[in-house]
């Protein structure tokens, strides 16, 4: 019988650089850490590759004057260009916002409010209730001065309306600042506009585009190589994040082949199926900044087929308490066993399954592993996990 459920194991690998063979790399240190510390390989183990390395290795950067050549050309040399729903990001934005500076000489930055679309603050909420602003007003930069100008993040103990205009007058690039929530205010001052939101982006889009704007997404720079440069046909600039001061590393393209392989290899030599995926971002909200952690534009840009779909699972504690409230001990085991094995059919919608999550496994699995791996200096960038599909009826 088994003891344990879930078990999620950081692996450490040796420094993944540009170049190195990543699949070689994820299979040695996983059947490595296997044989050194006594543990069997089970059918639907899960072995997840933060994303960070998958870019690292295939060597999908950019530079900032790339990005900014690309940005140029769309927009055929804009005098003045406007962006709408940036993140409020030192990692994530600050050099897309660099390239973009290059790109014109007067740029318009409309910020949401009271923060940004993963949770980043811009104001002090309490000040806003308390004053004649809503969520549908339009704040001008003075304004903001005025009534919010003093606000910091709690965290990183910044302003990043004055963090961007510093860094967007540094480019010699003339900078205005409104907040708004209506992505066609920006109209008001241009009408070329680089939509720069993650999760809204193509409704985003659609909304400018019915206003008559020349517009492009985030998603659509970097698409195509410039050069011998990196790009993602996919995602574009969605999921990029700071390397240097002007080279960014891009969302990886080649992650669906690396788990594909991964998976033949760890067969040929355990033979068991391991799932296998790649992970970004996890999906989750901090209580305490309000910050949600997905930056990038999903959870897992690839994964193996038996990663699909959801959990389909039922609620111990409803059953125990309603259906079995009469049972204790071993009786009421059995019983809620045999409720398990009989959920193979849709539970979808039936009290029973009440309070389960209902969400992709990749996002599950994703998450769960963000939080294992982190991303600091832990030296895992490789997550195993045993046990995620097991139940109570297992054995």
């Amino acid at each position: 019988m088994r003891d344990l459920g879930t078990v999620v194991r950081g692996v450490r690998t040796p420094i993944i650089k540009e170049g190195d063979d990543l699949a070689t790399i994820v299979v040695d240190s996983v059947v490595g850490a296997a044989k050194n510390n006594n543990i069997e390989f089970r059918d639907r183990d899960v072995v997840a590759i933060t994303e960070a390395v998958v870019g690292i290795s295939e060597g999908n950067y950019v530079t900032v004057n790339t990005v900014s050549k690309d940005i140029k050309e769309k927009f055929e040399n804009p005098e003045e260009l406007g962006i709408v729903f940036p993140i409020l990001s030192r990692n994530r934005f600050s050099l897309i916002l660099k390239a973009i500076a290059r790109s014109t000489k007067k740029l318009y930055v409309q910020l949401s409010f009271p923060s940004d679309e993963v949770g980043n603050g811009i104001l002090d909420e309490e000040k806003l209730y308390r004053s004649d602003f809503t969520k549908d007003s339009i704040i001008s930069e003075e304004e903001y001065r005025e009534y919010f100008g003093d606000w910091i993040h709690p965290f990183t103990g910044i302003n990043m309306l004055d963090f961007y205009k510093e860094l967007i007058e540094a480019e010699g690039c003339e900078a205005h600042f409104l907040l708004s929530n209506n992505p066609a205010d920006i109209l008001k001052y241009t009408k070329n506009v680089l939509s720069c939101d993650i999760h809204t982006r193509y409704h985003t889009k659609y909304i400018l585009e019915e206003y008559g704007a020349k517009v492009f997404g985030l998603f659509d720079i970097m698409k195509e190589p410039i050069g011998n440069s990196g790009y993602n046909e996919k995602y574009g600039m969605l999921g990029s994040n700071k390397s240097t001061e002007e080279r960014l590393k891009l969302f990886p393209r080649t992650g669906q082949a690396l788990v594909e392989e991964v998976q033949r290899r760890l067969k040929e030599i355990t033979g068991k199926t391991v799932e296998v995926m790649v992970y970004g971002d996890g999906a989750f909200k901090d209580p305490v900044g309000l910050i949600w952690e997905l930056a990038d534009p999903v959870v897992s840009p690839a994964y193996t087929s038996g990663l699909e779909g959801t959990p389909n699972e039922i609620k111990l504690k409803y059953v125990s308490d309603n259906k079995y409230a009469d049972l204790r001990g071993d009786a009421l085991k059995e019983a809620i066993k045999q409720e398990i094995r009989n959920k193979e059919k849709d539970l979808k919608g039936q009290m029973i399954t009440q309070g389960t999550t209902p969400r992709r496994l990749t996002d599950l699995i994703g998450s769960l592993c963000d939080l294992t791996s982190g991303s600091g200096d832990k030296g895992t960038p490789v997550v195993w996990i045993q046990g995620y599909f097991d139940n109570l009826a297992d054995e």
